[in-house]
């Protein structure tokens, strides 16, 4: 997977049980070390164009985790495709800026479908 996301990229994955959503609130670094901060929204579609719609009224989506850190090489193993573009808020960025404060900054190796128990 070509790994030309940026900030703001909402992102689809795809499940036996329907169609998933993460998205890209922040990249850090260059190449193989490159961070990548997500948010993974909590509901399923039955398919990319429920997904697509439920991305219009973004207030009315549920996340499941606010913030993920991974490796390059961990989001490189999760299967995701761009379904589009938005700015990221101030509210989304508020995990990933504690994060930031903190002394240790856990980044996972292990993909974001790993993260959220989903595989």
């Amino acid at each position: 997977m070509a790994q030309s996301f940026v900030p703001g990229d909402d992102l689809i994955f795809q499940l036996e049980s329907g169609y998933g959503l993460i998205r890209v609130l922040a990249v850090d670094g260059q190449g193989p070390e490159t961070v990548w901060h997500l948010l993974a929204y909590d509901d399923f579609y039955p398919n990319v164009e429920a997904a697509e719609q439920a991305l219009t009224q973004p207030d009315s989506l549920s996340v499941r985790r606010s913030h993920m850190a991974l490796t390059d090489r961990a989001f490189e193993r999760t299967p995701a495709a761009l379904l589009g573009n938005r700015p990221v808020s101030e509210d989304e960025l508020l995990p990933y800026r504690q994060w930031l404060r903190t002394e240790t900054r856990d980044v996972s190796d292990r993909s974001a479908l790993l993260m959220l128990g989903i595989r």
